[in-house]
């Protein structure tokens, strides 16, 4: 049964009739140029972004029919950038994560600090952290909420290697656990060696969806960007490079 479906999603000038269905244990990349629409799907997804037309169902409900309460339990959505006016403690922001459960619940809290390689960072402030630091506490309070559906907008934008492979090795685990995960990404390596399937967006359509292998030709890949590029995901990790 699938989590979520998208069915001729469309937002004026952004979208463009796009489908889609994410399964249990799926990590899925959303992958494309800028303004491609990738950030408006999640947004779509995510119940935050008005549709023109089509339908988004979440366990086989119309996501628009759902209480707000009861979409921010199931649904967690982690926008491009993080960001607090207040000089909070690490704990603290992690545990706004708990908000639409009325709890402050330890245990989760714990295990999101865990699941997302922040739990050194217990005791400092989010002012104090750098910015790959940052992505981590911002994925834990994510976590801490402990949806069934995880939306990531470019999760790994500029972060250094370190920090890229530890985002998408929790995102992974995420979806390993039986729950799903929707995630943009402009790297397309990282997009073929973490998720299961691809969804390729350009102007707003969608131009290709499948596996890694299926989506990453470097004839579908070239039309896209506009580019002549090479691409070998035999290589360990896969190796996608534009001339």
């Amino acid at each position: 049964m699938s989590v979520l479906r998208g069915s001729g999603l469309t937002v004026e000038h952004r979208l463009s009739a796009v489908d889609l269905v994410l399964e249990p244990g799926e990590l899925v990349g959303v992958i494309g140029p800028n303004g491609a629409g990738k950030s408006t799907l999640l947004s779509v997804l995510a119940g935050l972004q008005p549709l023109a037309q089509g339908v988004v169902t979440l366990d086989q409900q119309p996501l628009e029919s759902l209480p707000a309460r009861q979409r921010a339990r199931q649904i967690g959505y982690l926008a491009q950038s993080g960001h607090s006016a207040w000089a909070l403690q690490v704990e603290d922001i992690v545990a706004m994560g708990r908000l639409p459960w009325g709890d402050a619940d330890a245990g989760a809290i714990a295990q999101a600090l865990r699941d997302s390689g922040a739990e050194a960072l217990r005791g400092r402030r989010i002012d104090a952290l750098s910015g790959g630091e940052q992505a981590r506490v911002w994925l834990a309070r994510v976590l801490a909420g402990q949806p069934q559906l995880l939306l990531a907008d470019e999760p790994v934008a500029s972060l250094d290697l370190y920090y890229q492979r530890a985002v998408m090795q929790t995102l992974r685990g995420f979806a390993d656990s039986g729950r799903s995960a929707l995630v943009a990404l402009h790297d397309l390596a990282l997009a073929a060696r973490y998720c299961d399937r691809l969804l390729l967006l350009a102007d707003g359509r969608l131009h290709a969806a499948g596996s890694p292998a299926q989506v990453l030709q470097a004839d579908l890949l070239q039309a896209v960007y506009g580019l002549p590029v090479q691409v070998d995901l035999q290589a360990q990790p896969p190796h996608i490079s534009f001339r």
